[in-house]
């Protein structure tokens, strides 16, 4: 008998209950991660456990990822860096710098919208929207 992974579905389960923003802000990852700890009073850093590192052709490509959990709850933020040398973790949204997964715990509306204007509010942002699932086609990418 043969097992077959089926990757959509684990793909589904990574993203089941999460909330992702798309960040446009042309700043070095950690003066940005520096940002979001001093002015919204997270706490995000460096996981290189959770790497994503992606193949194409001949290449690697390395994409860092920082993480903030939330005390007191199981809800977990990721920050993804969208880029490394040319190449795009989500090819579909070139524009968008950083990517910011909420994960582990229910985000309400209210504190989706309290997040994006108080990462807008940030020097050097200049745009943030919040992705849905259905426009994100290289989901996979994102998956630890």
């Amino acid at each position: 008998m043969k097992l077959r992974l089926n990757i959509d579905e684990l793909n589904d389960d990574f993203f089941e209950d999460t909330r992702l923003l798309g960040i446009t802000a042309p700043v070095k990852n950690y003066q940005f991660c520096l940002q979001l700890n001093n002015l919204l009073g997270y706490d995000f850093r460096l996981n290189p456990e959770i790497e994503i590192h992606l193949k194409k052709k001949t290449r690697s490509y390395y994409f860092s990822v920082y993480q903030s959990p939330e005390p007191g709850s199981f809800l977990v933020h990721y920050l993804y860096h969208n880029q490394f040398d040319g190449e795009y973790l989500l090819p579909e949204f070139k524009h968008m710098d950083f990517l910011w997964l909420m994960k582990g715990d229910f985000v309400d509306d209210e504190k989706c919208s309290w997040i994006k204007s108080a990462v807008k509010s940030i020097g050097g942002v200049q745009l943030v929207a919040e992705l849905t699932n259905e426009q994100i086609k290289n989901k996979g990418n994102m998956v630890f």
